[in-house]
């Protein structure tokens, strides 16, 4: 069973999701889209910014289940600024590098836009 969401955006403007220890935020993360994943459950677009942006660089926790949304036709927009500003760039694995006008444009066209 395929559960499209075609018009949701999700934003990642973290290195894990929540306030909490780093482990657990990236535990948590992990959770998160292997369960997206696992259950088809499939937004039209993620988009990483701040240090969200270091979910989708080498090393990173996330970047199969990353790389099996993008397969699956996930749009994964990275801001451009805030990888140059981490150093970045030259490291991204999954998604496309793009800038703030992409993230605003995604976010106006989507009727439901969730931050985690």
């Amino acid at each position: 069973m395929e559960i499209s969401t075609l018009d949701t955006v999700v934003l990642v403007t973290r290195n894990g999701m929540g306030d909490a220890d780093h482990a657990l935020q990236h535990n948590l993360i992990v959770k998160y889209f292997s369960l997206l994943n696992e259950n088809n459950i499939l937004p039209s677009v993620i988009c990483f910014y701040t240090e969200g942006v270091k979910l989708a660089v080498a090393g990173s926790p996330v970047l199969e289940q990353l790389k099996d949304l993008e397969r699956k036709g996930v749009h994964l927009i990275l801001c451009g600024t805030c990888l140059g500003y981490y150093n970045l760039t030259d490291q991204v694995q999954v998604g496309i590098v793009g800038g703030m006008t992409d993230i605003i444009e995604a976010q106006f066209r989507a009727s439901k836009v969730i931050s985690i």
